[in-house]
């Protein structure tokens, strides 16, 4: 037969910011400035007054953001951005690349060679 609802199973998810760039937004507020300055206010919710800068969304209320950021999925996104982003070595390892100089040799073998 097939799949009906193929439309909707190759659908991805809402996209949002990545954990390099909330990073980047928690460290400098000029970062975050600009990337509010390409949004329109008044197509956000609230008019962009209420934003959780670690969860990159904008809410209605001030009394949503605060029960939001009592919530798991806050949370959660806390607990990610504490652990850290990957460093650029990690992520060209993860890639396949990596400098490889030999074996890696202790002290008493350098020694050893040496005498």
């Amino acid at each position: 037969m097939g799949i009906f609802a193929k439309r909707t199973k190759t659908k991805t998810r809402r996209r949002v910011r990545d954990l390099d760039q909330i990073q980047a937004d928690l460290r400098s507020p000029r970062h975050l400035q600009q990337f509010k300055e390409t949004k329109a206010t008044e197509d956000l919710p609230g008019l962009g007054r209420h934003y959780c800068i670690e969860c990159a969304k904008w809410f209605e209320t001030d009394s949503s953001l605060i029960l939001h950021r009592k919530g798991k999925p806050h949370k959660r996104r806390l607990k990610q951005l504490k652990e850290g982003a990957y460093t650029h070595e990690e992520a060209m390892a993860a890639a396949g690349y990596r400098i490889d100089n030999g074996p890696e040799r202790t002290k008493s073998q350098d020694v050893e060679m040496e005498a």
